[in-house]
């Protein structure tokens, strides 16, 4: 690129990509190709590596520019006659193995895997995975492993400028799969600015190309949900990113199994997080100048919400069958902002309430004793969900469930569970002072319920403190299992029957031991009847009946003569 204001800092030789004179935003950078073949054959090549010298003028830039594309162009050229598979392999391991050290060196590999991995890619549409294989090679290359910062740089700088949708494809797996193994990928693309690129590339690709679509929204999930963005980078999301969010799901309505579908509920879930993290600073600093966000995913529903009810549908869908703890959270963190916004209490369908209903008492009643954060957060939940949605109408549902799972969770009558903290029996006596939770009970054994359930709180002390503050600070690393009482139960069952072996005899139980003693009346032993001296001995049998087979009957000749005529 040809650079007019370049940037006169020192920086490594040979480097593949400038940074634009607004990272901020590509789009304006006053950076212009030199060359449209550059942008559609190499383009990872940005500035060549000669011009870390700086040219004397614009024109002699210029020049150099040409000449340096016209013989990367001929170097190229043994690539275009690539037509098989296996050759593509065979040229793709011969790059990556390469030993360099220098930067210039460097680039040059970077820009024959990223030309490779594109042509593939156009070549052969129809093997998506092979691309992700092309950029696992890049990974666990050692060129790689030498030079991860300077590598990672030139790959980030280029998804900031890159507009060609295969280089994207490969930039943009290449950054989700390092991502996964290395969570500072993503610390350093929120630095480098990288959020607004994904909003912009995103919003209006759908129709070019679905699978390029679906990678940004991973990425752009993956990458939020490590660090907190930054203030700026959530003042560029506007209502209409959010709209168009929620019109593709119910686009998708007719196929829950889509691919599709997730990606972007994950994406509006984690950006409803991270405005609610925003707004715990101004809350925890009321003197800030700063005015707090507009929450743009509950406005959006509280304003359209009966035009978007498949995300509702499918975000209780989720819940019933995520095991992941960090995805439950971000959707209970929307769940309790729906419940606790009057324009947003009646959301979901009555039918979807009762669903999640069951899907709470059985994830509260499954969590084990150390997964308290989440337990609070269920419990949090539960109080909005039943106090002002259509669940509070009658007919009531599991009304006498709720409370059984409440004088569980509270430590009453509790044999299997740890004994309630603090804060779990603070919640459990909010959630059981839902009006039509506890008027229907005579007003006795309200009380004892009350008593049971607050064990020796005061009143002030069963006060609930919850908050939107106390339900955004849950958080839990991505990739956390939530464990299952249910599933340990199960898992050490079959553990038993594999060490007894499959041909193994079970020992049967044994019988249970005669009381000595009933009521207080010693129990003697049966002594053996007799009748008339002799010990009574029960009639045998009769013997089976004779079963023989009847001759059939012959017709008994006539003897006597015929008289004759």
């Amino acid at each position: 690129l040809t650079c007019p204001e370049f940037d006169p800092r020192p920086r490594p030789r040979g480097a593949l990509v400038v940074k634009p004179c607004v990272v901020s935003n590509p789009k304006e950078s006053k950076l212009q190709p030199a060359s449209s073949s550059l942008r559609q054959i190499f383009p990872l090549l940005l500035l060549c590596s000669s011009c870390s010298l700086h040219c004397a003028s614009d024109a002699d830039h210029s020049a150099h520019q040409s000449t340096v594309v016209s013989s990367i162009m001929a170097e190229f050229d043994v690539y275009e006659s690539l037509e098989t598979q296996h050759q593509f392999w065979e040229e793709l391991d011969d790059v990556v193995t390469t030993q360099y050290q220098s930067h210039d060196l460097i680039d040059e590999t970077l820009r024959a895997w990223l030309y490779l991995t594109s042509r593939f890619r156009d070549k052969f549409p129809e093997t998506e995975d092979d691309v992700a294989v092309c950029c696992e090679k890049l990974l666990q290359c050692q060129l790689f492993q030498d030079n991860k910062d300077y590598i990672r740089t030139q790959i980030i700088y280029s998804l900031l400028q890159e507009d060609d949708t295969a280089s994207l494809h490969a930039i943009v797996l290449f950054l989700l799969l390092d991502g996964h193994t290395d969570e500072s990928t993503y610390s350093r693309m929120i630095e480098e600015a990288c959020f607004p690129r994904l909003l912009e590339l995103i919003n209006g690709r759908k129709d070019q190309d679905l699978r390029l679509h679906r990678l940004l929204l991973e990425l752009m999930y993956e990458m939020s949900r490590i660090e907190r963005l930054r203030t700026a980078d959530l003042l560029q999301v506007d209502d209409g990113f959010i709209a168009y969010l929620f019109q593709i799901i119910e686009e998708l309505s007719n196929d829950v199994h889509d691919p599709y579908h997730y990606p972007i509920i994950r994406v509006l879930l984690v950006l409803n997080e991270q405005y609610m993290l925003a707004s715990t600073d101004v809350a925890a600093d009321p003197t800030s100048p700063n005015a707090p966000l507009t929450n743009r995913v509950i406005k959006c529903l509280s304003l359209h919400g009966d035009s978007f009810r498949t995300f509702g549908e499918n975000i209780i869908l989720l819940l019933n069958r995520e095991t992941e703890t960090s995805l439950q959270l971000l959707i209970l963190k929307l769940l309790y902002l729906l419940f606790t916004t009057k324009a947003t209490y009646e959301y979901f369908y009555t039918n979807d309430l009762k669903v999640l209903l069951d899907v709470i008492i059985r994830n509260l009643m499954d969590l084990p004793d150390e997964k308290i954060s989440l337990r609070h957060t269920y419990l949090r939940v539960l109080y909005p969900l039943l106090a002002h949605t259509q669940l509070s109408h009658p007919p009531h549902y599991k009304r006498g469930e709720i409370l059984k799972v409440l004088r569980i969770l509270g430590g009453f009558g509790n044999s299997h569970f740890a004994p309630a903290d603090e804060t779990t029996v603070r919640l459990v006596d909010r959630v059981s002072k839902v009006k039509w939770l506890a008027d229907q009970e005579p007003s006795g054994e309200a009380e004892v319920a009350r008593k049971f359930l607050g064990i020796s709180l005061s009143r002030s002390q069963t006060a609930s403190s919850v908050s939107v503050v106390d339900v955004a600070a849950v958080m839990e690393r991505p990739g956390v299992i939530t464990p299952s009482r249910k599933a340990e139960a199960d898992a050490e069952a079959k553990q038993g029957e594999i060490k007894a072996g499959p041909g193994a005899v079970q020992p049967k139980k044994p019988l249970p031991e005669v009381p000595k003693h009933r009521h207080g009346i010693p129990v003697g032993t049966a002594s053996t009847l007799h009748f008339n001296g002799h010990k009574k001995i029960p009639p045998k049998a009769p013997p089976p009946r004779r079963r023989t087979k009847l001759k059939p009957i012959e017709p008994v000749a006539d003897d006597s003569p015929t008289p004759e005529v």
